[in-house]
This record gives structure tokens, C-alpha cells and sequence, in this order.
């Protein structure tokens, strides 16, 4: 079944970058725009990326534009977020998953979601 493993999380000091992967796998992930989303301590789950099929289009949150890049390569089936110059407001769980739209499809056809473990990525000093 669909399933996605983040990885490349850490402890950083403010200023500071990670690299996140994330590996999909039980579908034919090429097809299908992905995000990635975080959830800090106490917040709800907010989307921070997200990259068309092909990876020809990108958008992101206010809170990470120029800092983040998202990026995938379809023949690993795994998708990237460069993370530059962390706040220490970038505290979170980062998970991976479909878009939005897919996820909403997808709880509607199936009845559930997909959620990973996430990858903690702690900045502080």
C-alpha cells in the first residue's frame, strides 16, 4: 500500500540547513503533485511545499519562501526540501504526502490517509 519515509532530520542552530528526503513508495508516485507539511508543538499540521508531477512547478508557505527549495527525482521516487537559513520557528514534524487535492481524493475514495512517522527538525542554539 502507499506508503512515504522521511528522513534527514536533526538538531541545527538557527542560520543553519538540512536536507529532508522523502521516499514513496506503493504507487506510481510520478503521477501525482506532492507536498511536504510540518507540524510544530501545540500548532496544527500546516503545508510548507509543494511540487507538480513532473517537477516543473513549485509553491510555497510564506514562512519558508526563499529559504526552502522543494525538488524530486521520479526515478528514485523520492522527493527533497533543501532547508537554508532555519528559524528557530522552523521547529517541527515534516512529513511528506500527496497534495492536498490528492489527499482529499483519497480519504474520500479509501477512507484513509497516508501519514508517515515525519522527520523531527529541531533549531536551536
Amino acid at each position: 500500500q502507499v506508503q512515504f519515509v522521511e528522513s534527514g532530520g536533526g538538531l541545527v542552530q538557527p542560520g543553519g540547513s538540512l536536507r529532508l528526503s522523502c521516499l514513496a513508495s506503493g504507487f506510481p508516485s510520478s503521477r501525482y503533485d506532492l507536498s511536504w507539511y510540518r507540524q510544530a508543538p501545540g500548532k496544527e499540521r500546516e503545508l510548507v511545499a509543494t511540487i507538480t508531477s513532473a517537477g516543473g512547478s513549485t509553491s510555497y508557505a510564506d514562512s519558508v519562501q526563499g529559504r526552502f527549495i522543494i525538488s524530486r527525482d521520479n526515478s528514485k521516487s523520492t522527493m527533497y526540501l533543501q532547508m537554508n537559513t532555519l528559524k528557530p520557528e522552523d521547529t517541527a514534524v515534516y512529513y511528506c504526502n500527496t497534495d492536498p487535492s490528492t489527499m482529499a481524493t483519497t480519504m474520500a475514495l479509501e477512507g484513509v490517509d497516508h501519514w508517515g512517522q515525519g522527520t523531527q527538525v529541531t533549531v536551536s542554539s
